[in-house]
């Protein structure tokens, strides 16, 4: 029997406001659907479900870190949060199966080309297919490579193994799974998103905490949890693409789905989103080899830290996802009022809810990192270092709703080279201020990363409305 309730608290004030948001759905889908011009209640119809669903991404990796947290020893949580960065490394590098089959897909849509539409499922699929199965192949070498690399004590080692050997079964799922998503969002099927998003997570959440609390298999239940949920997210995904109107077998022809500029521009657009990954995870292996450095509670203390980070970010990625969709439809149909518009609300949809986090976080941090493990010296640490996460959505939200505008276009160029320069800063900050400042001036390398990433897509800005001609 599990012996503390948060876990049974958090998991049904889940459920009331999944239940919640789909009632609320129901009724604001009506506006979509009308034949009146999107405004911005139109565009919050998007972006709360969506907000809903991305969310729940970050609170995997919350409620693994919690259940492990409250476990005997933090050797457990710091070989979670090795594993977690693992995956995140090998996942997120590919992220661009999501992000652009996104674009692409509202691309075609806002242009009615039901044979391009499809198209853009079927091109990254393959793709997802042929990565996922090399992960596999080369499992051995890649965890040794990242173990070598970070040097974690032998115990977070063992623990860090168990759980990678597990999950990386799962690769080709994942991987698909990020395909799936991102052609439903940038079909505008919210629902189905939500619904498989949601699916997947809270299922994890439900297995994780019967596996490790009630069945005893600490960190190899976590692993397990996840790669059932994500199996089992696979399947319904595929039954609901079935479902889509735009989902026709007879409206594809091979020379579509060869089209010679439709594979350049694929290919361009996913080396830029590559290349903005590889910054990005190469800034947060970075950070966490530090942390690592620090010694074991330092190490979950940041970890703590950083799974709140992903809850704030991932809270701007709904926003940011609407604006995708909205972006891409605007260029698929040559629409810029649709563009301008889309751009005015991503304003309003930076800096408001950044206001917004900072007072729920401010006022309500002391639980919040109590539900992730019971051990005070591990709260203490992370408390004194928190108060750097109230800056973190002043100075990185409108990066981070805004890059769905350019991703939505597939105008990625921008997007790789504010993340380069972000990254050069922030090994400039790191080398001058961890040396002076320890594990403070680590956090500020990290703030200063997400200023950067903001400041320098926000210039391209103005030239984004060059991106949709007027129809001629």
């Amino acid at each position: 029997m599990i012996s503390n309730y948060k876990f049974n608290n958090l998991f049904t004030n889940c459920l009331i406001v999944f239940i919640s948001i789909n009632l609320w759905y129901n009724k604001s889908m009506k506006t979509l659907q009308s034949s009146t011009p999107p405004n911005y209640r139109s565009y919050l119809a998007l972006s709360i479900p969506l907000i809903i669903s991305t969310v729940t991404t970050p609170l995997l990796g919350a409620v693994d870190t919690a259940v492990v947290g409250h476990l005997s020893s933090s050797i457990y949580i710091g070989g979670v949060a090795i594993g977690t960065l693992i995956f995140n490394t090998l996942y997120w590098l590919f992220g661009f199966l999501r992000v652009s089959t996104s674009g692409f897909a509202a691309q075609a849509k806002g242009a009615g080309e039901l044979e391009r539409g499809f198209s853009e499922l079927v091109r990254p699929t393959i793709i997802a297919l042929l990565i996922g199965f090399l992960f596999i192949v080369l499992q051995y070498p890649i965890l040794q490579g990242v173990l070598a690399w970070i040097r974690p004590d032998a115990d977070i080692r063992e623990q860090a193994s168990i759980y990678f050997h597990i999950r990386i079964w799962g690769a080709p799922v994942t991987l698909l799974n990020y395909v799936i998503l991102g052609w439903l969002i940038g079909m505008a099927h919210v629902r189905q998103t939500l619904f498989v998003q949601i699916g997947i997570n809270v299922l994890n959440m439900i297995l994780a905490i019967v596996f490790v609390h009630v069945f005893h298999w600490q960190v190899a239940g976590v692993a397990s949890a996840t790669l059932i949920a994500e199996i089992i997210g696979l399947v319904f995904g595929i039954f609901l693409i079935c479902r889509s109107p735009y989902f026709k077998w007879g409206s594809i022809s091979q020379a579509g789905l060869f089209n010679r500029e439709a594979l350049r521009r694929m290919i361009s657009v996913n080396s830029d989103l590559f290349i903005r990954t590889i910054c990005l995870l190469a800034m947060f292996n970075i950070f966490t080899a530090n942390s690592t450095s620090f010694g074991p509670e330092m190490l979950a203390a940041n970890a703590i830290l950083l799974q709140v980070h992903y809850i704030m970010a991932y809270f701007f990625d709904g926003f940011a996802n609407a604006s995708s969709i909205y972006a891409g439809q605007a260029g698929g149909s040559r629409n810029p009022l649709l563009l301008r518009q889309t751009i005015r609300w991503s304003w309003y949809s930076s800096f408001l809810p950044a206001l917004l986090i900072v007072i729920v976080y401010w006022v309500f941090h002391q639980p919040l990192l109590g539900l992730f493990t019971d051990s005070a010296s591990t709260i203490a640490l992370a408390n004194e270092y928190s108060p750097w996460l109230l800056l973190f959505p002043l100075v990185t939200g409108a990066g981070l709703v805004f890059y769905g505008l350019f991703t939505g276009l597939s105008v990625t160029a921008p997007i790789r080279n504010s993340m380069i320069i972000s990254f050069v800063l922030f090994v400039a900050v790191l080398w001058i201020a961890v040396p002076l400042y320890g594990n403070h001036g680590l956090w500020l390398a990290f703030i200063v990363f997400g200023l950067a990433r903001s400041v320098f897509l926000l210039i391209r800005l103005p030239r984004l409305l060059e991106a949709v001609p007027t129809k001629s």
